[in-house]
């Protein structure tokens, strides 16, 4: 059977009352210690002020200076001394002559006996001090002052002695005040450390403390087993959660990510943009540190308020590669789709040439087309390194055809490997979109030429792309506006994306994109990376 863990209330109490009972014991120890100090004093002020008193009586002066017997001496001298140690409640008062013996006691057994008593020899060479002394019962505070004659010559020495309380005495003197403050204490101390175990339950959704190490233990090792990954910030950029997943994905190899900023661990994180922004970015591909990712980016929100950001993401690099191999088979597809259809269109035409007699002409013809297709081929083979590019330029040029526009390709156009941050499919969305842009701005024009110019340029430093068309061109006031998500100027539905995806993967790639147009004349897209 588990023992049963002390409640947050019962710890934060039981913490209390020890913490009152040391501080009592210690406050005690330094008053207590100040108590008797300040007792010493006054007993010994007290003490040095009767001495004083009764150096200065005339009987004791005469009787110190005659010539009389001790017995008869002393007998006057105690006499007198008594009644003032009584009413001043002193413990003793002795008066001793120049030989050292007691003229006065509180023991009569004691009078005319001879004192031994080391520190009162200074007293009798005319000095005025407090000593303790520890006699029968405990500490005692004694004042010596000398007695002087009308000659000031001295001629004895009075003792006077009060004994210090002890601990167990102050105590007793001030119980009451150390009850009655011990019980306040304890009982505003009980109620404080209720209140404020309850106010701390209350803000931690009245959870005990165990249970919440049990709840930040269950939520770390949930993130590790999920198979995203998965960042949180607060509003300082610090980060709170770094899932394993997230680790392997972007290759971060540090320990205890838990607490450093987000720029210390990934420089080049979108992150930190949603405190910026304040509102949720769904399924955005990102670049950052060498990584390909999908992201979901989502501000958390505590009560209406922002209190950090979240990135879901998963590694697009495996899932990209097979959608950049699919996105060639389709084009791959569509081009001999495309070739089927012109391919009937050549046969009816060669076979109808044959029908009527025409053999030199089907001839020529038939040598003609297969110039013209070895031509574009071997220029795409040659020119274009990448397979799923030149199959997408192939099936462009003949849907041109199909479309009455004339595709052409810039004979000196190359293109031998691709950027960084950059993979075919982001280029086959890139061209292919550019193009359809501008057959879309052929459709709706009369014209007795329709003309798509392509160009392909790369060498050491950079990347270029252009595309331009003579078509219906953009207005000067739809140009701030075109790249906008959804914005269009076609009345048919599911437009306005195209451009949208083609700044997304021109940001991508950090590069740059000029347009120029003239409405009725023609638009020119032309990009720019740089390698």
């Amino acid at each position: 059977m588990k023992n049963k863990q002390l409640s947050m209330n019962g710890k934060i109490m039981s913490l209390t009352f020890f913490i009152i009972v040391f501080s009592f014991l210690v406050a005690g120890i330094f008053v207590l210690g100040n108590i008797m100090n300040t007792k010493e004093k006054e007993l010994g002020a007290q003490a040095m002020l009767i001495a004083r008193t009764v150096g200065k009586l005339p009987e004791v002066r005469e009787q110190l200076g005659s010539e009389e017997t001790i017995a008869k001496r002393s007998a006057t001298i105690n006499q007198t001394v008594e009644g003032i140690r009584v009413i001043n409640k002193a413990d003793y008062i002795v008066v001793l002559d120049m030989d050292h013996r007691r003229l006065s006691h509180p023991v009569k057994s004691m009078i005319g006996q001879t004192s031994s008593t080391v520190d009162e020899n200074p007293a009798f060479v005319e000095h005025y001090y407090n000593s303790i002394a520890k006699g029968e019962l405990g500490n005692v505070v004694r004042a010596f002052v000398p007695v002087m004659n009308e000659k000031h010559k001295q001629i004895g020495v009075v003792v006077v002695g009060y004994s210090l309380p002890t601990v167990l005495e102050i105590i007793k003197s001030i119980r009451n005040e150390i009850i009655i403050a011990t019980m306040l204490s304890l009982i505003f101390g009980a109620w404080g450390a209720w209140v404020l175990g309850r106010h701390m339950k209350k803000q931690m959704f009245g959870l005990e403390p165990h249970e919440i190490a049990k709840l930040y233990v269950e939520r770390t090792e949930t993130f590790n087993a999920m198979h995203e990954g998965i960042i949180a910030i607060d509003n300082e950029f610090t980060v709170t959660i770094f899932n394993n997943k997230a680790r392997q994905i972007l290759g971060v190899d540090e320990d205890d990510l838990i607490g450093k900023k987000i720029h210390h661990i990934l420089p080049d994180t979108r992150l930190p943009e949603i405190l910026d922004y304040n509102k949720p970015i769904y399924n955005k591909e990102l670049f950052i540190n060498h990584h390909s990712i999908m992201s979901n980016r989502v501000p958390i929100e505590v009560n209406n308020e922002t209190v950090g950001a979240i990135a879901i993401f998963q590694d697009r690099t495996e899932v990209k590669k097979l959608a950049e191999e699919l996105t060639g088979v389709k084009e791959f597809v569509q081009a001999l789709r495309i070739q089927n259809h012109e391919h009937k269109n050549k046969m009816h035409t060669i076979a109808g040439l044959l029908q009527l007699g025409h053999y030199d002409q089907a001839l020529d013809y038939i040598v003609k087309v297969k110039e013209q297709q070895e031509g574009i081929t071997n220029f795409l083979d040659e020119r274009i390194k990448n397979q799923n590019i030149s199959g997408l330029l192939l099936s462009k040029i003949n849907h041109g055809k199909e479309l009455g526009i004339h595709v052409e390709i810039d004979m000196n156009s190359q293109l031998s490997y691709l950027p960084e941050k950059l993979g075919f499919n982001d280029f086959v969305i890139l061209i292919g979109n550019l193009i359809e842009n501008a057959f879309d701005a052929l459709q709706n024009i009369e014209r007795d030429e329709k003309t798509v110019l392509i160009s392909i340029d790369q060498d050491e430093h950079s990347l270029s792309i252009l595309v331009e068309d003579n078509g219906t061109g953009i207005s000067k006031d739809s140009l701030d506006h075109i790249f906008q998500n959804g914005y269009t100027t076609k009345a048919q539905k599911n437009h306005g994306i195209g451009l949208y995806l083609i700044e997304d993967i021109v940001k991508k790639g950090d590069g740059t994109i000029e347009v120029s147009s003239t409405p009725g004349e023609g638009t020119s897209f032309f990009i720019t990376f740089y390698l």
